[in-house]
């Protein structure tokens, strides 16, 4: 999948006109993508027109406009768009309370290497969390980890062959029975490969 540059961002007087409608359809495109793993937990899958959003709303809020900002914001998040071998996504704990939140966090440390991604019966996808620094300690996680699953030949065979993508959480503190996702966040996740392709 392709990468941005400049040349695909709105200026921030373009992005001020054309913000509802394309936030309205970025949040369409983020409905299949966002699975949820029980009441607290949510894998979002995050793509260039995701990526697009988050750098877009960073140069809205920052007031950001030089070159160089522009290019340190894209730099900073082309790295959570998928190439085409694999799935990017971005992991969160979500407590409404902030006590039962931090309680939680504490008991979940390590969360980031056990929610786990297979397709059909195949062997779990590689997983890397937090490529690019450690968000959690021995005390406690963070409320937010940056993940990417890895798929083999064999993965993306059994994928065009209709088998399903399969998620589960093998976490003691929030266990998730596995289970398979939609067919239209499969399909959704399907068009990530075929595109890199």
């Amino acid at each position: 999948m392709q990468k941005l540059i400049r040349a695909d961002l709105f200026s921030l007087e373009e992005y001020a006109e054309q913000r509802p409608e394309f936030r309205q359809r970025v949040m369409l495109h983020k409905k299949p993508r966002r699975i949820a793993l029980g009441e607290h937990l949510s894998l979002c899958f995050e793509d260039r027109l995701t990526m697009q959003y988050q750098v877009q709303e960073m140069l809205r809020v920052e007031r950001i406009f030089e070159v160089a900002g522009i290019e340190e914001e894209i730099a900073a998040y082309n790295p959570m768009i998928p190439d085409g071998s694999n799935w990017k996504a971005t992991l969160m704990i979500e407590y409404t309370d902030i006590g039962e939140r931090d309680i939680a966090l504490k008991k979940l440390v390590g969360i980031e290497d056990q929610v786990v991604l297979r397709i059909g019966d195949n062997a779990p996808l590689a997983c890397f969390p937090d490529e690019d620094i450690e968000r959690s300690r021995e005390e406690k996680t963070a409320a937010v980890h940056f993940m990417r699953y890895e798929l083999t030949v064999a993965d993306r065979e059994a994928l065009a062959a209709g088998a399903p993508i399969i998620a589960a959480v093998e976490n003691a503190e929030y266990p998730i029975e596995p289970f398979a996702l939609s067919a239209e966040s499969r399909g959704s996740l399907m068009a990530d490969l075929a595109l890199a392709s």
